[in-house]
């Protein structure tokens, strides 16, 4: 096995791909890596600064640690979104392409039957696995979703270059088999939910479900100095206006009042 060696790791999955027939896997598959290679050309990355592995539904790149983590980030931000639409928009419903992808970094070794081998390349595997990247793209009108390590967003995202706007990445912690990892999904959270017009959005309670809205106070009735609240008779409720009761009033009875 080679020593292992600093790489940016990329990492791209095509969503509900087993739910697909061999025709339309093949299909995918095809153009997953033509998307791949395109957004990493228009990275400036080309094939002699890069490792592939074919994983099916998956594509992972093992990136020359020298190659500018700006460029590919800004190519997946722009580039990757822009293809899929472009191509989503000619296929039919069962042939579109919706993607889930992380960057990450680290040390990873290549063994002698080119299988690759490192912690930081577990950690983002369980990134793209997780079920809320999985969910952030379920719940998106868009056909991308992308999440990048913690050392990725302190050491290039939070400075905020051309084309990587920081103040679009949120904080998660990813459940994982191997604990809590930190990661920066970009885009909104599931749980952000869209501001009413007023800028206010109802606070949910904390069982999760938004409080109920408040009843309205019964309405009063006059008769003749009494006061009845609801205005329920004989088990109906009856809006009366303008008119004056006089004598006996029998409320739930069979009792009748003269009117005039």
């Amino acid at each position: 096995m080679n020593d292992p060696v600093n790489s940016t790791i990329l990492l791209l999955d095509i969503e509900k791909y087993s739910e697909r027939d061999d025709v339309e896997q093949a299909y995918l598959r095809r153009m997953l890596y033509d998307l791949t290679d395109r957004a990493l050309l228009a990275a400036g990355i080309d094939e002699t600064r890069r490792r592939r592995a074919d994983r099916g539904d998956s594509v992972m790149e093992l990136i020359d640690a020298n190659c500018s983590v700006i460029a590919l980030l800004r190519a997946l931000l722009t580039e990757v979104p822009a293809q899929l639409r472009s191509q989503n928009r000619r296929a039919s419903a069962s042939a579109q392409m919706r993607l889930r992808g992380v960057v990450a970094s680290g040390y990873v070794a290549v063994d002698g039957l080119d299988g690759w081998v490192g912690s930081d390349l577990n950690h983002a595997c369980r990134l793209l696995d997780a079920e809320l990247l999985r969910t952030a793209l379920r719940e998106r009108p868009d056909d991308f979703a992308l999440c990048v390590s913690d050392p990725v967003y302190r050491g290039v995202v939070r400075h905020s270059h051309t084309g990587v706007p920081a103040e679009e990445f949120r904080s998660v912690t990813v459940d994982s088999k191997n604990g809590p990892l930190a990661a920066w999904l970009h885009g909104p959270l599931a749980s952000e939910r869209p501001h009413l017009a007023s800028g206010k959005a109802d606070a949910p309670s904390a069982s999760g479900i938004a409080p109920a809205a408040p009843q309205q106070p019964a309405r009063a009735f006059d008769f003749g100095g009494a006061t009845v609240n609801g205005g329920v008779f004989g088990g109906t409720n009856h809006g009366i206006g303008g008119g004056t009761f006089s004598g006996d009033v029998h409320l739930g009875g069979g009792g009748r009042g003269e009117s005039r």
